[in-house]
């Protein structure tokens, strides 16, 4: 097979073999294609797209790219959530040791943030020494003696797509839709499991700012993931505004600890934990529904299983457990200030892509893919959207290394924030369930 045909057949219009798409994937895989035939290969499939066959051919050829988990002794059934990425989104920090404590195993794939976006990794790496780089051999058995373990893709699990990936960050090819369906359910097929619950986020924060796009998206993950015999549901959520009161890689680790010990302040954040993990459990047959779902997730918040189960994983990933119990000693930013209302009246916006800016401007995230992050900073968001502020009133307290950087976070900040005489009407978090 000539790797030239196929970037012709591509850009004629033309519908690829499962063949044609395992010689991609094994050549994408094991270096055997130069980066800019891939590259073109990936632009024609951006102009002429690909049907659903090929979408899951594809996804399947990513998959079968490298090795799989290889959890298939493993007696729970096994489960686990994406996110397609959102300002605060640290859902499955919480979320992995309470399904776990309701006995599913979580082998849990996440990745680094960059740009306006956190990344769940950065987030576990705020704990001391906790370790996301883990050998398969590791990872299996994190996963059969606690049933959770979170992790960063290696470099044999789908390796095709870690190529890919990174051409198509460089060459504008990113917002195709079958490349991000194959790129995300590709490493979800590799973890083999019996369940999966995609959280789609919409709005101003997220990767598709309409609801209609990210629906579009949901529908054609869930699709493939039916035509991989994956038992999958997608939750659509909003992502106009922050999710929960944290933004920052220790700070949301802080938030995850809150919520596991019983504090309900944040109640978008709840319901979208509860959501997904109540659906985590139908799918997996542990729950007759998804609503007896989330209050077997509740019941594990209340009797404190999901905080222990998060300590054992700490420890057992090498983190300082002493961060779970007292939370002060995570990293903390060498400056703080607070955020000041200069009106009277309601909180009507709360721009989260704004805001996610104003956390990479802290050193929270980062603007390019090297950058080193400071894991204190962020900002805690004292009021939102719906609260009423007064003048002179503190709104949100923001951390970094020196007066410049708050400066620059304060000034994106403001830029996020919209105050009006008029209480605004409260929108839903969970929008919509596609399966």
């Amino acid at each position: 097979m000539i790797f030239l045909d196929l970037i012709a057949k591509k850009r004629d219009g033309g519908r690829h073999t499962p063949e044609e798409l395992a010689f991609v994937a094994r050549g994408a895989a094991r270096g055997l294609v130069p980066d800019y035939q891939l590259a073109a290969w990936l632009m024609a499939v951006v102009c002429r797209g690909m049907d659903e066959r090929e979408t899951v051919e594809f996804t399947r050829a990513m998959a079968c790219s490298g090795r799989s988990l290889g959890l298939d002794g493993v007696a729970r059934p096994k489960a686990d959530k994406h996110s397609t990425g959102g300002v605060g989104d640290g859902v499955s920090l919480a979320l992995a040791p309470l399904a776990a404590a309701c006995g599913l195993a979580v082998p849990m794939m996440s990745g680094r943030g960059l740009g306006h976006t956190g990344g769940t990794l950065d987030k576990l790496e705020s704990i001391k020494g906790f370790k996301v780089r883990l050998g398969l051999a590791t990872i299996r058995r994190l996963v059969r003696t606690l049933g959770v373990c979170m992790f960063g893709q290696t470099g044999t699990l789908a390796p095709a797509d870690r190529t890919l990936y990174a051409l198509r960050d460089a060459t504008a090819t990113v917002p195709a839709r079958p490349l991000i369906v194959g790129s995300i359910l590709s490493k979800k097929v590799a973890e083999e499991l019996d369940a999966l619950v995609l959280d789609v986020k919409v709005g101003s924060g997220a990767i598709f700012r309409d609801a209609q796009s990210g629906r579009k998206l949901a529908r054609a993950l869930v699709k493939t993931s039916k035509g991989l015999g994956m038992p999958t549901v997608a939750v659509l959520t909003a992502m106009e505004q922050p999710l929960g009161r944290y933004v920052g890689n220790a700070l949301e680790i802080r938030q995850a600890l809150m919520i596991l010990n019983g504090d309900e302040t944040s109640a978008d954040y709840l319901e979208c934990l509860l959501t997904i993990g109540g659906w985590m459990l139908k799918l997996s047959g542990m729950a007759k529904t998804a609503g007896q779902g989330a209050a077997m997730m509740h019941e594990r918040i209340k009797d404190r299983s999901g905080l222990r189960l998060f300590r054992e994983m700490v420890k057992a990933q090498g983190g300082t457990t002493s961060v779970v119990d007292d939370p002060s000693l995570l990293p903390k930013a060498k400056r703080s200030r607070r955020i000041l209302s200069t009106m009277d009246g309601y909180i009507t916006r709360l721009d989260a892509r704004r805001i996610g800016h104003a956390a990479v401007l802290l050193g929270a995230g980062r603007a390019y893919q090297e950058q080193e992050l400071d894991y204190g900073a962020g900002l805690e968001l004292i009021r939102k959207v719906g609260d009423h502020v007064k003048k002179g009133e503190r709104i949100a307290v923001i951390h970094a290394a020196d007066e410049a950087k708050l400066t620059l976070g304060e000034k994106k900040y403001r830029e996020a924030l919209k105050v009006g005489p008029n209480r605004p009407r409260q929108s839903p978090v969970v929008l919509e369930i596609l399966k």
